[in-house]
């Protein structure tokens, strides 16, 4: 459609509970009357739109390592478990810090963390976004297609050798529907491995 700075948009995914086979991006745009439409991208578009806002990611990094650098300060790092395991960072951008003081810990901990410590309820309850888009836009829509309490149970599962079947009844899934998660969570992993990856020298580096 036709589109002027009096829309908004946002990229977005279908649940991993509804989607069957391959699960692609797509674009929903806003006009300014409040219709909405959604569409695929070809994948110029797509590579576009993410290099464009791993650029915004950038620059925010950056802005903070600038009065980091001013104030003789440390950087810490936002990312919880389930986004670094699965990748929900932009490499040289939110995943670079001097400190990550909260990646040992899954996104429901920290909600439980922030409670014990007193944070307000409003902020709390705020649904969590990348701030990314111009149309409001959740992290479960945009990238983990679940609720983040759901798939942190299955990542937890995943990573103690819990079954399918035994992770459903808590999470209130069918079996089937765990195993698709599970297969979800391998597929970002191996995704994600560049982004966990060390820079790679051009030749050998010799050991003196």
């Amino acid at each position: 459609p036709d589109y002027d700075e009096g829309w908004k948009c946002k990229l977005v995914l279908t649940s991993i509970l509804e989607s069957q086979g391959l699960n692609i991006t797509r674009l929903t745009v806003q006009d300014p009357n409040g219709r909405t439409k959604t569409v695929r991208l070809p994948p110029a578009a797509y590579l576009q739109i993410v290099a464009a806002t791993n650029y915004k990611q950038r620059i925010r990094k950056m802005t903070e390592y600038y009065h980091a650098d001013r104030l003789g300060y440390a950087v810490a790092g936002t990312p919880n478990r389930l986004e670094y395991d699965q990748g929900f960072f932009v490499k040289q951008g939110d995943g670079i810090a001097d400190v990550m003081p909260i990646v040992h810990l899954y996104k429901t901990q920290v909600y439980q963390l922030a409670e014990y410590l007193g944070v307000d309820e409003e902020i709390r309850r705020r649904p969590p976004t990348t701030d990314t888009f111009s149309l409001a836009q959740s992290q479960e829509e945009f990238y983990f297609a679940l609720p983040y309490q759901l798939t942190d149970l299955c990542l937890f599962g995943l990573n103690h050798g819990i079954g399918a079947d035994e992770v459903a009844a808590a999470a209130g899934l069918t079996g089937s529907q765990v195993e698709k998660v599970f297969k979800d969570i391998e597929a970002k992993r191996r995704g994600a491995r560049y982004l966990h990856s060390r820079p790679l020298p051009s030749v050998p580096m010799d050991v003196d």
